[in-house]
């Protein structure tokens, strides 16, 4: 019997479904008073700005610019991060004004670099005990 692998979010609803057709985007929260973006979504629906309840989904950007990254060479202590080392992490701005912590999915991580254009891509963490794999967003350099 061939087992097929599975590919598992390791955080269900921070992006769209991957269908065939469709480039995953990041799921964020709008406040439909004030304006306020909000990644990731806010379950409960109150704005953090104006602290009325007035938060609806919104789909944010593929592309992002890096602001700061660094390269770890070491698994971290306390056994949250399962994934390979080394792995590059950092903070990217998206367009609608929004900064968030993401891993960075690349070859070389000296082509990284400050002010460089980066794009959406869901890309595997680790595998989980079944072998299925555990997926997560990542930003990778923009492709020429």
């Amino acid at each position: 019997m061939v087992q097929t692998k599975k590919r598992i979010p390791l955080d269900e609803g921070m992006w769209t479904t991957e269908a065939p057709d469709e480039l995953p985007r990041l799921v964020g929260s709008q406040c439909t008073v004030c304006g306020e973006i909000f990644f990731p979504k806010k379950e409960k629906g109150w704005c953090l700005r104006c602290h009325k309840r007035t938060l609806k989904d919104t789909l944010l950007g593929r592309a992002a610019r890096i602001v700061s990254y660094s390269v770890v060479m070491q698994q971290p202590g306390g056994g949250f991060y399962k994934g390979p080392v080394p792995y590059a992490y950092g903070e990217v701005d998206l367009p609608e004004g929004v900064r968030i912590v993401t891993l960075f999915s690349c070859d070389d991580f000296d082509e990284l670099e400050r002010g460089q254009n980066v794009e959406l891509v869901i890309d595997k963490l680790h595998e989980d005990e079944q072998g299925n794999e555990v997926v997560t967003f990542k930003f990778r350099p923009k492709r020429p």
